[in-house]
């Protein structure tokens, strides 16, 4: 019968009509069918939890008994007592979801009463009974739309079955036993499979609030905020729901409050690992050159050098007979480096491999007594290799330099030698600005989890724009009754102030 009721439920998602599709998306999500059996896992045997001590509608009913005639009799206080669960499917159709479940261990409790009066006689009775369930499938078919970059969920159809019951009455009249069974076995059979499906509708609701309330933006600091909203209506195949995500960065001048940081596990590997992995996204190039352009409009992508590995360097003595005119306008002074980016770095993704170039102005100062005096500017480009893994809930990355070139700007100084400029800017690069840029792609940004979810076993595959990462999840944190809570990425500090995370 769960078969049969899973097949009805799947008609309906077959012959709906999909939505078509509209803009383009930054990021996508792909549940895969392991994914959709792990929700469905986690959500069945807290539904079926909610159905303990359901209470069922009064039963009213007048009962023709043999001799005696119409005997007033009403079924009352009936209460599912519990319920397991034997098994359950999900299976997505092209417009939503089929969730269908076989209960077990079905059992019911209920008061039962009659009356009877005429002008010669007025008999009354009452007492218990029990009600065995021998058998009960419930299944509900849900659809997924796009309402204003949120997620809308609705209930397409809902019902519930039950095989056979098994009535046992306890009090009063044993003569009175077989006629209320008769009369009330079919009401109390549809009464029960009413308020179970009404109660999968209700719950249905609640998570339709939970989807619709979850958060447009994810705060990562006073600057940037990634764009969380649904672009277009969910696509769904035969063994994976897919979401479209704007992605892009976007300006934000709040802080998101701390939450707690949770780190899993990341394998990188060739190729992408299993296909049977629960979740998969994918992320733009455009998302990280985003972000990029926001850091280089708020003004951070700029490093003041005032110590190096060799900090000799850092001081005009050390120049004296190469620049000699620095040496003397300047005698024994100490330097610093003003290395400012000139516009955003360009990220570009391609198989295998992450390429960044980054343009750099830097500025040679001399500290003087009161003051800090521009002497020569060099123009600096630089191109480095990365590449991305997942820690925690963030994606986050490492760089390493693979070549710069350089031209002198302008110089109030003279000439400056090439070969001395080059071992300089080399030691600046490798010791300071790749570690440093280093810092914080480790803490990297949230990607869209579910609070309470975390990804695991996750892998990392670069093709050509876009970066996928394709993960397990595993739930650590209880739901809430009332509501499921908000959707977020854990993060960690930023340049500017801290990276948080939203709760």
């Amino acid at each position: 019968m769960a078969t049969r009721l899973l097949l009805l439920l799947i008609a309906t998602l077959l012959f709906s009509t999909p939505s078509p599709a509209a803009a383009s998306p930054h990021i996508s999500a792909v549940i895969s069918q392991s994914g959709l059996d792990f929700a469905k896992d986690l959500l069945v045997p807290r539904a079926a939890d909610t159905l303990a001590q359901l209470s069922v509608p009064d039963i009213e009913r007048s009962v023709s008994i043999p001799i005696i005639g119409a005997v007033r009799t009403v079924a009352s206080r009936i209460v599912l007592g519990g319920v397991a669960v034997a098994n359950s499917t999900v299976a997505a159709g092209d417009t939503g979801v089929v969730v269908a479940a076989s209960l077990s261990s079905v059992n019911l409790t209920m008061e039962w009463s009659y009356s009877y009066s005429s002008w010669f006689v007025e008999i009354s009775d009452s007492g218990n009974a029990s009600i065995q369930v021998e058998g009960m499938d419930v299944g509900v078919s849900m659809g997924l739309k796009n309402e204003n970059g949120s997620l809308k969920l609705f209930v397409m159809e809902c019902g519930c079955y039950m095989k056979d019951l098994d009535i046992t009455l306890n009090g009063g009249s044993s003569w009175f036993y077989q006629g209320f069974i008769d009369a009330f076995s079919n009401h109390i059979r549809s009464s029960v499979e009413n308020a179970i499906t009404n109660k999968i509708v209700e719950g249905a609701s609640k998570l339709d609030l939970f989807l619709g309330g979850l958060p447009k933006e994810i705060y990562v600091d006073r600057v940037a905020a990634m764009n969380v909203t649904f672009i277009n209506d969910p696509r769904f195949s035969s063994s994976s729901v897919e979401f479209d995500i704007d992605g892009l960065f976007i300006p934000s001048d709040k802080a998101a409050p701390q939450s707690d940081m949770h780190f899993g596990d990341t394998k990188l590997a060739q190729p992408l690992g299993s296909s049977s992995n629960m979740l998969w996204i994918s992320l733009d190039e455009d998302v990280f050159n985003s972000v990029s352009a926001l850091y280089f409009k708020a003004g951070l992508l700029q490093y003041m050098v005032d110590k190096v590995s060799d900090q000799f360097l850092l001081n005009t003595a050390s120049w004296r007979f190469l620049i000699p005119r620095l040496y003397r306008k300047y005698p024994n002074k100490d330097m610093l480096l003003n290395i400012s980016a000139i516009s955003p770095p360009s990220v570009r993704i391609n198989v295998g491999r992450i390429d960044t170039t980054v343009d750099l102005d830097v500025i040679v100062n001399v500290l003087g007594s009161d003051d800090i005096v521009p002497v020569a500017c060099i123009s600096l480009s630089v191109a480095v290799s990365g590449h991305a893994s997942v820690s925690g809930n963030n994606l986050v990355g490492k760089i390493e330099l693979n070549y710069f070139s350089f031209d002198l700007k302008w110089s109030d100084i003279g000439k400056l030698h090439t070969g001395i400029v080059q071992s300089l800017i080399r030691i600046v690069l490798k010791n300071l600005f790749v570690p440093y840029v280093n810092s914080y792609l480790g803490q990297g940004f949230p990607l869209p989890i579910i609070k309470g979810f975390v990804i695991r076993d996750a892998y990392i595959l670069t093709s050509y724009s876009s970066i996928i990462v394709s993960s397990d999840v595993s739930f650590i944190e209880p739901m809430n009754r009332s509501g499921i809570k908000q959707v977020v990425g854990s993060v960690n500090k930023d340049p500017a102030v801290t990276m948080k995370q939203l709760v």
